[in-house]
């Protein structure tokens, strides 16, 4: 698994139902779109806090680059 960090870019892959369901994570759908870029503003755990973007969202959905 790749090491995200505060500061760096990455990719929204898309996700599955379970994806969402695991650990109450929120729901990209409507909200993030496959293959955009987004400024990662908080690492917590496996959760991804992106700037302007309300919500936190499992690493799994996303790839750095």
């Amino acid at each position: 698994m790749e090491n995200f960090r505060a500061g760096t870019n990455v990719k929204f892959l898309g996700c599955s139902k379970e994806q969402i369901a695991w650990d109450n994570n929120d729901d990209p759908t409507g909200i993030l779109i496959v293959g955009d870029k987004y400024y990662v503003e908080k690492v917590k755990y496996n959760k991804l806090t992106l700037r302007g973007i309300y919500g936190t969202f499992d690493i799994t959905m996303f790839e750095k680059v």
